[in-house]
């Protein structure tokens, strides 16, 4: 598969087998994320590979994030939430967590800089989970960036998680996609003046 079928036929996938992924597939995911572009090679990237009973820990910090934000955690409603809630890391056998620490050590490291050099690592590791077979998807949402989140995964207070990538062996075809068409959303610049239109 060349890039550029992986990335128009990559697609979010939550239809995914319990069964489990191959270590080698995993590190091959690991490894792709780690060619990403990072301004002054900071390699700002974190990552942790959630299996098995790992889970569970994900599951009841996402239950207990969600269970701030209730008025009464003890009523029947709330407690079915937090059980639906604890089961949600187990849609996939396996999460990457994706987490951002960035270089503080640096006057020239710019903090935006640093996010997008993780967020094209996530790109390119969805990239080649399809090239490798697999399905999955991005998940992100406010729990993702919650303080308990930050202190599960050992973070630092600068460090940020920014999202969990869930993948599993795909149970159908996604169906083709579609976006705008290039022609909607790029503006052709050639001349010092087209800069006038801009502002028309």
């Amino acid at each position: 598969m060349d890039v550029f079928e992986a990335i128009k036929t990559r697609r979010s996938n939550g239809l995914i087998s319990n069964d489990p992924v191959p270590k080698e597939l995993i590190e091959n995911i690991l490894e792709a994320g780690t060619w990403a572009p990072s301004h002054f090679r900071t390699e700002p990237w974190k990552f942790f590979v959630l299996q098995g009973d790992s889970r569970m820990q994900l599951g009841e910090v996402l239950a207990d994030i969600a269970e701030k934000t209730m008025d009464d955690p003890t009523s029947e409603t709330n407690r079915k939430k937090r059980e639906k809630t604890l089961e949600k890391p187990f849609r996939a056998p396996v999460i990457i967590t994706v987490a951002v620490e960035p270089n503080v050590n640096s006057e020239k490291v710019i903090l935006l800089e640093e996010y997008g050099a993780v967020y094209a690592a996530i790109q390119n590791m969805l990239l080649a989970a399809h090239a490798l077979g697999l399905g999955g998807y991005w998940r992100t949402g406010k729990p993702t960036y919650d303080p308990l989140m930050k202190e599960l995964f050992g973070l630092s207070e600068k460090g940020e998680v920014l999202g969990f990538l869930y993948f599993g062996y795909p149970k159908k075809e996604m169906p083709a996609g579609k976006r705008k068409s290039i022609n909607e959303v790029t503006t052709w610049l050639s001349e010092k003046s087209d800069f006038d239109n801009l502002l028309e």
